[in-house]
């Protein structure tokens, strides 16, 4: 998603409606109810509201009001009719409100600011070989305290928080990285959210990058209109997330929707060594080692060189593969949940998500779906800023959705 673009409003048939109540003593939740409405619908007038919320007239009149004043909401152009006053139209006020996502990856960190409909402000990135703890604190403490000097006094006030993706193994994989075990060892001695928000001086949410990943469809892409979906998100290692009931889902031990870990084989009783992982095959990690290997950039892997000669003969070898791997693990998720969809998206180019799709609907074809619904394979619509995204959502809705369930009970766990 570009700085200048947000998500276009879904249709009316969107299945996240947010219901409110009329009772007393619910003010805030209401509030949050109306807020959730037009950046689910995109600007209404008030009869719309109350149509879509269950409110009284009256209540939404209230709520609007306090909303406007409190600089939230904004009104548009009276639109005239054929009968009646005319309807004034309510919409997000993009200075609202502000929120930070930082992406702490295995070998590059993103920080960036939305303001209040999710539009990206601001963006910066490091890259580095490894990510040093300290090197990574260092950075986001100075990239936020930039953000918050140039935001001015009063837009600062408006920040809601800092949102963390982050993998949650940092220091894993480490034959497969070539990881320092001195940095794995600092890794499990830092608590990052704490650090962040002891250096900062702002709240912190943390979450697992993939999930945030799919917090970000979930909230500002398709998922707005998929209720059950996988969510697989191709970066450095593959991983991914799962919604069920447009909720995301965790576990017990926030392994949901892992798919990285999926073994792509039996474990063999003659064999001392287990089969390979999903991570294995389809990460761009693979992509980049066939680059080098030919003596080619690898970090073409993020960008459409990977689509050009003379990458793209090593780009379509690796596909192929990583579409096999790919379409084992929508096989197997099907199997076992009754999925509207599975949601692909990635560290790279839109077209080679576009190569890489036809790849995974190629394989799909060679399995026998007798006895299981074969779910729908759809596109990801953020791309690459996806997981700080997500993270940025995370004090966005922790300050103004109605429905603090829907992931944020995840960073908890």
């Amino acid at each position: 998603m570009s700085p200048e673009t947000a998500p276009a409003p879904p249709t009316e048939g969107s299945r996240l409606r947010p219901r409110g109540s009329s009772q007393g003593g619910l003010r805030q939740y209401n509030e949050r109810v109306i807020l959730q409405a037009i950046r689910l619908h995109g600007a209404l007038p008030s009869a719309d509201l109350a149509r879509l919320t269950h409110l009284t007239a009256q209540t939404v009149s209230l709520i609007t009001k306090r909303l406007i004043d409190d600089g939230l909401l904004l009104k548009g152009t009276p639109q005239r009719g054929k009968v009646g006053q005319p309807s004034v139209p309510l919409s997000l006020n993009p200075d609202g409100a502000y929120s930070i996502g930082v992406k702490v990856g295995r070998r590059g960190l993103d920080v960036l600011l939305i303001d209040f409909e999710g539009r990206v402000r601001e963006r910066s990135s490091r890259d580095y070989a490894f990510p040093d703890p300290q090197l990574v604190l260092t950075e986001i403490t100075l990239r936020v305290q930039g953000l918050m000097r140039r935001l001015g006094d009063t837009a600062r006030e408006r920040v809601q928080g800092v949102g963390v993706a982050a993998p949650l193994s940092m220091g894993g994989w480490q034959s497969l990285l070539g990881f320092p075990d001195t940095l794995a060892e600092a890794w499990t001695r830092t608590d990052l959210r704490g650090e962040i928000e002891r250096q900062t001086g702002l709240p912190v949410d943390l979450l697992k990058d993939t999930a945030a990943a799919c917090v970000a469809e979930l909230v500002a892409g398709r998922g707005r209109s998929v209720k059950s979906f996988l969510y697989v998100f191709v970066d450095t290692f593959i991983g991914g997330g799962l919604v069920i009931d447009s909720h995301l889902r965790a576990g017990l031990h926030g392994n949901a929707g892992a798919i990285g870990s999926l073994p792509l084989g039996l474990a063999s009783a003659g064999s001392s060594a287990p089969p390979p992982q999903l991570l294995s095959v389809a990460s761009l990690l693979n992509l980049e080692a066939r680059y080098r290997e030919a003596g080619l950039e690898p970090m073409a892997s993020g960008d459409e060189r990977a689509l050009e000669m003379p990458w793209r003969p090593h780009t379509q070898a690796w596909m192929h593969e990583a579409a096999a791997a790919i379409a084992l693990a929508t096989n197997s998720a099907a199997c076992l949940l009754d999925l509207d969809g599975v949601i692909v998206d990635g560290n790279f180019a839109r077209p080679v998500l576009t190569a890489l799709q036809r790849e995974i609907e190629t394989a799909l074809a060679r399995y026998s779906w007798e006895g299981v619904v074969r779910p729908e394979l759809m596109p990801g619509t953020i791309g690459s800023d996806a997981r700080a995204i997500g993270g940025a959502l995370l004090p966005l809705y922790a300050n103004f959705a109605p429905d603090r369930d829907l992931f944020l009970k995840v960073a908890e766990s």
